[in-house]
């Protein structure tokens, strides 16, 4: 029981670290703060993109027989999708997304771009990294829904999971090169251990066996989405390993952005094909 209630409150803080979802008063009090909890809530990330993902799938399946069935229906939606959870996470992550962009968008030195990082105004490449990739994710949305209407809740939801997972290998393989001296990710950059790795691992697989038993997907649809996730994921690894020689919070912000909208990509080029 105590080991429970433990897991409780690590969901409950992870929940309260990443979305508005309001965590406050006397549960506030009940959950508790602290830097080892809050690595230990890592585990318990993808369960945050099961509640954050089910708001988008709520939005996409719920919204179109509101709406007059009309080509322009499938982009109101998807908009409104995005909008709803940018709302519930508070931009955290497009926010992580645009500070990289800024930093990492141009040819500077390691010791610059660190120092861009922390700026809290968006620069050019910042503005234009996010604009692009809410383009991304609306436009994969509403391909998705007008091919696929049936499914693109799902995926959507399966997105957010996914994506949530995949910051932790950022944590779990390079160093933390952010400030020490209290960035929002230090407390969880100390130490990701193995076993809330493990744990982030099944519930994300627990979470991907239910969509499979929600809504069965072709094969080819998701070996391409998970393949394209895994390959943007080792991707944005390789490129900050490179440029910064660790991770940042906004960077892992970042990887979230990314992850998501490959997962979107590949399932949208993996029903393509099942379709061709």
């Amino acid at each position: 029981m105590k080991a429970l209630l433990r897991g409780v409150r690590h969901a409950l803080l992870a929940l309260q670290f990443f979305t508005r979802v309001p965590v406050t008063g006397r549960l506030a009090a009940w959950v508790g703060y602290s830097p080892a909890m809050l690595r230990s809530s890592a585990a318990y990330f993808p369960l945050v993109g099961v509640g954050v993902g089910a708001v988008a799938a709520a939005v996409l399946a719920w919204l179109p027989g509101w709406l007059p069935t009309q080509p322009a229906q499938a982009w109101v939606v998807a908009v409104l999708a995005c909008a709803a959870t940018v709302w519930l996470t508070g931009a955290f992550h497009e926010d992580g997304w645009a500070d990289t962009c800024d930093a990492l968008g141009g040819a500077v030195p390691r010791e610059r771009a660190l120092a861009i990082m922390k700026d809290s105004r968006i620069g050019s490449y910042g503005a234009l990294g996010v604009t692009l990739l809410l383009m991304l994710k609306v436009g994969l949305l509403a391909l998705l829904l007008q091919t696929q209407p049936a499914l693109t809740p799902a995926l959507a939801w399966a997105a957010h999971v996914v994506s949530r997972y995949a910051p932790l290998w950022l944590m779990r393989t390079l160093p933390y090169v952010g400030d020490a001296d209290g960035r929002k990710a230090k407390p969880l950059a100390d130490a990701i251990d193995r076993r809330a790795l493990a744990l982030a691992s099944a519930w994300t697989a627990a979470a991907l066996c239910a969509l499979w038993a929600w809504r069965p997907l072709a094969p080819a649809a998701w070996v391409a989405a998970l393949g394209a996730a895994w390959l943007a994921g080792w991707r944005m690894r390789a490129w900050l390993a490179r440029r910064l020689q660790g991770f940042t919070g906004d960077t892992l912000g970042a990887t979230q952005q990314v992850v998501e909208a490959a997962f979107l990509l590949g399932a949208a080029m993996g029903l393509a094909s099942r379709l061709g």
